[in-house]
């Protein structure tokens, strides 16, 4: 499915139903299909929609301000669009700090919090792998996209300035994420720009607002997390204050990759304990 919003074209998946909605969010270089496997999993009870985010794995350009505060602003003009009431917003990596900064805006459409492994506090850039990316977006596009061809490999891709860390599991799911912003110019100027707007100061201020969310909220985090220090869950649950925690064995960041299962199983058990 596509939307037409402000900033531009987004691809969106929304498998309907009359069940509570889900709305799922990735991190960077990512896109829905991120999801696919919880979705597959939380579908036969829930609504899921999750929109591909401008992070540098859209296939359509956008305009105007890319950063991560603009990009939360994006995912709220898309739950506006679709009418979404009641939500149960979840995000991963950096999803996870965009549903931080769209719980410190007091969204009024977004009842329940899922935050799956992602940055919080100070970790932004998160880890090695997040400081590489960054970092490479004060190249030009051109030689952003010279720096990304190394990703056609998989050794690069599995090593820890790339997905290496992220994911246990997921390197096909990696390699079709890199296409975009290696066969088209626009998506690769996009990235950049997207790179270069990065102010971790905005997540960190986002994540002390946690406090006064009150709403449900459910904190998932992988136990061998090696990018998102596990420690992070802790803060994030006791700083909440209607929470939660779920640690999940044998993955790392990305665990709707590493540990579809499991993750839909804690998401579903959350939506159904706060639902009642």
């Amino acid at each position: 499915m596509r939307i037409d919003l402000s900033s531009g074209t987004l691809d969106y998946v929304d498998t309907g139903g009359d069940g509570p909605t889900v709305v799922l969010l990735h991190g960077l270089l990512m896109d829905s299909s991120l999801w696919d496997a919880a979705i597959a999993d939380l579908a036969a009870d829930h609504r899921c929609v999750a929109p591909t985010l401008p992070l540098g794995a859209h296939r359509h350009p956008v305009s105007g301000d890319l950063s991560l505060p603009a990009i939360a602003r994006l995912v709220e003009e898309f739950l506006d669009r679709l009418d979404l009431h009641d939500v149960t917003l979840v995000g991963n990596d950096t999803g996870g700090a965009l549903v931080q900064l769209l719980l410190a805006a007091k969204s009024d459409r977004v009842a329940r919090a899922v935050l799956v492994s992602c940055e919080a506090f100070d970790n932004v850039p998160p880890g090695l792998t997040g400081k590489v990316l960054v970092a490479s977006g004060r190249l030009s596009p051109r030689l952003f996209g010279v720096f990304m061809q190394q990703l056609r490999l998989r050794p690069v891709r599995r090593s820890p300035i790339a997905f290496g860390w992220l994911t246990k599991r997921g390197d096909a799911t990696t390699a079709r994420w890199i296409r975009p912003v290696l066969s088209s110019q626009e998506i690769r100027r996009d990235t950049v720009r997207m790179l270069r707007a990065i102010d971790g100061r905005d997540v960190a201020e986002a994540t002390t607002a946690l406090a006064s969310f009150h709403r449900p909220a459910l904190v998932v985090w992988a136990a061998e997390d090696r990018v998102m220090p596990p420690e992070h869950g802790h803060r994030l649950a006791e700083l909440l204050p209607d929470s939660r925690l779920v640690e999940v064995a044998d993955s790392y960041t990305l665990v709707p990759l590493d540990q579809p299962v499991p993750l839909a199983d804690a998401i579903r058990n959350f939506v159904m304990t706060a639902v009642i």
